[in-house]
């Protein structure tokens, strides 16, 4: 599958040209402590490699087209106090590059220069575009790796045209293979599991921590983690679109929403549900609930690659602005925007908000999300019904579906607690 999708990307640019790409390393945290490590996912996605300060490196000539890989050296010393890091073999059968391809980290600097000098022309010949992988969220944002990379390259090498990479792999990653939507499933799996254990204690929770703390459980039970910061939201903290503070009594006869993902084989879910606390939907509650519920059935039944981003945006508002007046909740359609404040999803895989462009209709094969909304403040109330949704040409595919969502369904299973 590699091999696959690095063909894929050599497709997209153009020859002769190099493509460059880092794993990136742990964030210093204070004094000898470091941040848990998180793969770049570009880097991944075209490796399958999770370690530190390793890089891949892409040359298409007019001729062939060659991967390298760059790792650490193990080091004997260093694996008795962190453990020991792939060795050349390893690493050449996770990512499926020939082992004459990988080669020591410590070595890159001279390899990439010597693919501009005379010596090497005869097998690359002569190179005038490098691709780095290039991302920033904010103009404000201090630049990450890929970009640091570009701009000292640039000062070396300032005859060499520099392209993005990461424009290409937003695109390539939309569309998810068998691997990776099997990855989806695994973690949607998962988080029916958890959500299962949730609901078997939530009579019993006194704080959201812990229906937080029985979440947790099931993830460190399967060797996975969380996807995201969660969010257990009683009462009128589900009202706050990322409240994660978790801390809050639960209060009697409220509801509680649970925005919650679980990341598995690198892939992440990211479900919602919102559940009454005591078991039953007061009449109020229910008349929200179902609002939002009618909203994400509909939904799920327009679905289909070939709409885009706005056309989903602007179908799940019309249809929570035709819900919310049945339920007397607003009488014009611009009172919506006090009580849904969000879009109505986005594309999932190996980020929670994967990567993709958003001026282009959705593909098939894509995961999206649709999470209808309605916060009532002044009610208390704050409901949330999110699914995951495997596109296909005619509709799609809920592959969350088994995470029970409707009234009837909830009450009962809970009146068995």
């Amino acid at each position: 599958m590699k091999i696959q999708r690095r063909s894929n990307y050599f497709k997209k640019v153009s020859a002769p040209s190099i493509s460059i790409f880092y794993s990136g390393s742990a964030p210093h945290l204070s004094n000898d402590s470091y941040y848990r490590y998180e793969v770049n996912k570009n880097f991944w996605y075209l490796t399958g490699i999770d370690q530190e300060n390793s890089c891949l490196l892409l040359v298409k000539s007019l001729e062939k087209e060659e991967a390298f890989l760059f790792i650490k050296k193990q080091d004997p010393l260093e694996a008795l106090w962190t453990g020991e890091t792939l060795s050349f073999e390893d690493a050449s059968k996770i990512s499926q590059i020939p082992l004459s391809n990988i080669k020591d980290i410590d070595s890159f600097d001279n390899f990439l220069a010597s693919l501009f000098t005379q010596t090497r022309k005869a097998l690359f010949g002569p190179i005038s575009t490098v691709y780095f992988d290039i991302e920033r969220q904010k103009v404000t944002d201090e630049p990450l790796l890929g970009e640091r990379k570009a701009r000292k390259f640039a000062k070396m090498y300032p005859h060499i045209k520099i392209e993005n990479s990461h424009i290409i792999l937003a695109d390539l990653r939309s569309q998810k293979d068998n691997e990776e939507i099997e990855a989806i499933k695994g973690a949607i799996h998962i988080s029916n599991l958890a959500n299962q254990r949730m609901l078997d204690t939530l009579k019993q929770a006194k704080f959201e921590y812990d229906v937080e703390a029985e979440f947790n459980y099931v993830l460190n039970k399967h060797q996975t983690r969380p996807a995201f910061n969660s969010i257990i939201a009683s009462g009128v903290n589900a009202t706050v679109l990322h409240y994660e503070d978790n801390n809050q009594p639960i209060e009697p006869n409220s509801l509680i929403l649970l925005d919650l993902g679980v990341r598995y084989r690198y892939y992440a879910s990211d479900i919602t549900r919102t559940y009454p606390v005591n078991g039953k939907f007061t009449k109020r509650q229910k008349e929200i609930y179902q609002a939002v519920l009618n909203v994400n059935k509909a939904i799920i039944k327009w679905a289909k690659a070939g709409i885009t981003q706005f056309e989903y945006n602007q179908m799940g508002r019309n249809l929570l602005i035709k819900e919310a007046k049945a339920i007397g909740l607003i009488k014009e359609d611009e009172e919506i925007n006090k009580y849904y404040y969000h879009s109505l999803g986005h594309p999932l895989g190996l980020d929670v908000h994967d990567v993709s462009d958003p001026t282009q209709p959705f593909k098939v094969g894509q995961v999206i999300t649709v999470e209808p909304g309605l916060y009532v403040k002044e009610e208390g109330i704050g409901v949330r019904i999110e699914d995951n949704l495997l596109l296909t040409e005619n509709g799609c595919i809920n592959l969350s579906d088994e995470i029970i969502k409707e009234v009837d369904d909830i009450e009962a299973y809970l009146a068995k607690k």
